[in-house]
């Protein structure tokens, strides 16, 4: 009874398109990351559109980060105009808080800022309607984890992204995992504009999941993000502006001369690569682990990305 239990666990019982591999009861090594990867096809991976992927560059390196637009697309819009007016060249990042959050955007615009030097936002909208959840797209990809959630009802996968569903109320939103981009706001829902963003650079606070617009990944730069001095003031910001690192640039990559695009791709979260991944991570078997633990959470799940000598295209 056993074997067949693990035998029929399936992705397909939650929506997904592929079954799990049986890595736990076999009793050999699970395939590593690298293994599993190595045996993908070129199908299986995608370039990100370059009208949604950010080109931030600070002094310490570059940072991608890739929009989400079919789950935010009036912050990704938003987003796009503020970094098409040059919004962030030359502002900085303001806040570093250990186990939480990385933030960037206007330091006058925060307590203890010079409120006649904020910044202009130009063409783009000062205040955005709150786009916290939206309604479950049956004809978005799906890959789900069968083993539950404490947050929320089903999780999972959808076009590179981690995120949640309840099918009760037919919504589904992007979850604050690590590396997962937001649109920082005040008290009231829609004073979220853009204008301050933050990646999750420690333990995932779910707790933030509906409450704040998630826009987007970062695909490469985590450590120059994360590994930022914490800030001394309460909720970690920066008191002196000699303590902030300063944002050289932020650019779309379809606005960047060609040879400057970056040539990304990242796994498809609906592959059968990624798939199996999941099941090597949530059995895995090898001369470390003696047990498998024979669940996996959401947040725990890392979506490959590698370089590749073609940049990704643009999409009307």
């Amino acid at each position: 009874m056993l074997r067949c239990r693990h035998l029929v666990v399936a992705l397909a019982l939650a929506g997904g398109l592929f079954a799990l591999p049986v890595f736990a009861d076999s009793g050999k090594p699970t395939p590593s990351s690298q293994e599993l990867l190595a045996k993908s096809s070129a199908a299986e991976w995608r370039q990100p559109d370059l009208n949604n992927l950010l080109v931030m560059q600070l002094s310490t390196g570059r940072v991608l980060i890739e929009l989400a637009p079919d789950f935010a697309p009036l912050h990704a819009a938003n987003i796009r105009t503020l970094v098409r007016e040059h919004y962030f060249d030359g502002l900085a990042i303001e806040r570093v808080q250990d186990n939480f959050v990385t933030q960037w955007g206007d330091p006058n615009g925060n307590d203890g800022g010079d409120p006649s030097k904020i910044r202009s936002l130009g063409k783009a909208s000062h205040t955005v309607a709150p786009e916290f959840t939206l309604p479950i797209n049956p004809k978005r990809p799906w890959t789900a984890l069968p083993d539950g959630d404490v947050y929320a009802p089903e999780v999972g996968f959808s076009e590179g992204f981690p995120a949640a569903r309840d099918p009760v109320s037919g919504q589904e939103w992007l979850t604050h995992c690590y590396g997962m981009v937001g649109v920082g706001r005040d008290n009231g829902p829609e004073t979220g504009s853009g204008s301050e963003l933050y990646a999750v650079i420690g333990q995932a606070p779910r707790r933030l999941d509906r409450n704040l617009a998630v826009v987007g990944r970062v695909l490469e730069g985590m450590p120059l993000l994360s590994g930022l001095p914490r800030g001394p003031a309460p909720m970690g910001f920066y008191t002196q502006p000699g303590q902030r690192t300063t944002i050289q640039s932020v650019r779309l990559a379809a606005d960047l001369p060609t040879a400057q695009r970056p040539a990304v791709e990242v796994l498809r979260t609906d592959s059968a690569t990624f798939t199996a991944l999941i099941e090597a991570k949530r059995n895995r078997r090898d001369a470390f682990y003696v047990t498998p633990a024979g669940k996996v959470d959401l947040c725990s799940i890392d979506v490959p990305m590698r370089a590749t000598k073609v940049t990704g295209s643009t999409k009307p």
